[in-house]
């Protein structure tokens, strides 16, 4: 089981290993719009387990530039442990 916590809201949520995480995301208040990774409208800040995510995909890519602590929650699955992400 992996775990999910939010910096904003101190939230924490356990998602089963290699789950989407962006109905947790929109629960906890991640802003969302189109879900395909083209809008951005949910980017997030990894600011802990980065390695416990999925690996960035084309739309990630191809919106972020630069791969660093941003995801876009709608295109990442948590693998395991624990992610700490801020929105």
């Amino acid at each position: 089981m992996a775990k999910l916590i939010f910096e904003d809201n101190n939230e924490e949520i356990d998602l089963p290993d290699d789950s989407p995480i962006a109905e947790a995301c929109e629960q906890a208040g991640v802003p969302f719009a189109c879900t395909e990774g083209v809008c951005g409208t949910c980017v997030i800040e990894v600011s802990e387990g980065m390695d416990n995510l999925s690996e960035f995909n084309q739309a990630e890519s191809d919106f972020l530039g630069e791969l660093n602590e941003e995801r876009l929650a709608c295109q990442c699955k948590i693998r395991g442990g624990c992610v700490k992400i801020k929105f």
